[in-house]
């Protein structure tokens, strides 16, 4: 695999600078940003929040739904779609209106807001909206975060929030700008909003299981859809339409995916990050013309600066072992959390402590930001969304090279896997060769950083 270098200065952030650059920032919107928020979180004369959703998926159906059924009491209106495929517009207007026919007043998109092509999302941000729903393949979201943020608007992003450093950086930049104009920013982590999750997490930060010791975290599964080619298509449409299989688009599946549990193993460490990563992947099975570039498999070896390592595995192969799960093991204990099931919590001496998985964090995280809106008070997840997406693509730096990656090196990298401009005739970031083959990285040969 070829990368291209981008353009983009190479910002130094080291772990401790990571995430305290906004303290200044938060604590200047906490002081002031509370009118401001109250004052922007519906269109003027109105107590309706009007929403755009930019990337008219599975997800983005889902984001839309959740936000017009929120149980905040806010009065939500979506007005307004974009995607790069209008097919995709009507679908998913198809499925929110089935999902949300108790709520009729809630939806109202006539054929003049809905908006396609590759900057579909600076036609609906202008339609006079309060908040986007960003739910686009992730190799788009740093430009439309930035769209937006420019715009004034409040923001529900998707995870990941980017697919390189690059991307990971102008996220950071603009995520300090919607600080400072008073902007609620929410990112799609919904383990994070999960009662499980919170119960057992926060014992651990109270020393339930004494020091940590290492981690463990799991996403393996069958795999995710393909889409095919349809000759009439340009290289650039079929990326597109088939962008999980696109390391410029998806980040890979390490990126896209395996970041949920990678985020929840950074929360355990309270918010920390990893200083480091090795490890290996490659594709043994997911292999062919339909499966782009990625990976089937990753492992990696994380370590934090206090020496905590965090075993991460993810994979996507039929008929092998399942697991979407966390893990902490400590002096004292063990926690383990299944993604869409139960945690435990266990005490040496004690038995176990379980709780049930509670409400879709999907649904309250919508409750939460919306609650935060109608409260007017400061609401970011842009930190945590940002770390948690440059964890696992320091993760994808080392199985795609075969070398140790320390932090600093991969969050000041300029490879930029994008393409220079995004529109319809511009040329792929990658292509195939003469047999329709797409090259994958090569451990000891790909640069990767």
């Amino acid at each position: 695999m070829i990368y291209r270098n981008g353009r983009n200065s190479s910002i130094h952030t080291s772990r401790r600078d990571f995430l305290k650059k906004s303290t200044a920032a938060a604590a200047g919107a906490a002081l002031a940003g509370g009118l401001a928020i109250a004052r922007s979180a519906h269109a003027a004369g109105s107590d309706v929040i009007k929403i755009a959703l930019i990337g008219c998926g599975g997800r983005g159906t889902g984001a839309a739904t959740e936000a017009i059924l929120n149980k905040a009491g806010a009065k939500v209106k979506l007005v307004a779609m974009a995607d790069a495929f209008r097919d995709r517009i009507d679908r998913s207007l198809k499925g929110i209106l089935g999902k949300c026919k108790d709520y009729k007043d809630a939806v109202d998109v006539p054929d003049e807001r809905k908006f396609t092509d590759l900057d579909c999302h600076q036609k609906a941000i202008e339609c006079g909206v309060d908040m986007v729903l960003l739910c686009t393949p992730p190799g788009f979201r740093p430009v439309q975060f930035e769209a937006a943020v420019k715009a004034g608007k409040h923001v529900f992003m998707e995870k990941p929030v980017a697919v390189d450093a690059p991307g990971v950086r102008r996220v950071m930049a603009a995520n300090e700008e919607a600080k400072k104009k008073g902007l609620l920013v929410a990112v799609g982590h919904h383990l994070r909003h999960e009662d499980k999750h919170r119960q057992v997490i926060q014992r651990i930060h109270d020393g339930m299981i004494g020091e940590v010791k290492f981690l463990r975290a799991y996403f393996n599964s069958a795999g995710v859809w393909v889409q095919k080619r349809d000759p009439e298509q340009t290289e650039m449409q079929y990326q597109v339409r088939n962008w999980y299989y696109f390391t410029w688009l998806s980040g890979d599946h390490i990126v896209e995916q395996h970041v949920h549990d990678l985020d929840v193993c950074n929360w355990m460490m309270k918010d920390q990050h990893p200083m480091e990563a090795n490890g290996m992947g490659g594709r043994q099975v997911r292999v062919g013309k339909d499966y782009g570039e990625i990976f089937d498999h990753h492992c990696v070896e994380f370590s934090y600066a206090d020496g905590t390592k965090m075993f991460s595995q993810c994979r996507h192969i039929p008929n092998t072992w399942g697991s979407f799960t966390e893990h902490a093991h400590g002096t004292n204990g063990y926690v383990s959390i299944e993604g869409h099931g139960t945690s435990e919590i266990g005490v040496a001496g004690q038995p176990p402590q379980r709780w049930k998985r509670g409400e879709d964090g999907h649904q309250v995280e919508h409750d939460d930001l919306f609650a935060a809106l109608l409260a007017g008070k400061p609401y970011n997840e842009g930190e945590h969304g940002a770390a948690g997406t440059m964890t696992a693509i320091l993760g994808r730096m080392a199985t795609y090279s075969g070398k140790v990656v320390t932090w600093d090196d991969a969050i000041k990298s300029n490879l930029d896997l994008g393409p220079k401009v995004y529109r319809w005739d511009a040329e792929a970031p990658v292509k195939p060769g003469p047999d329709g083959m797409y090259a994958c990285a090569i451990p000891g040969v790909t640069k990767a950083w």
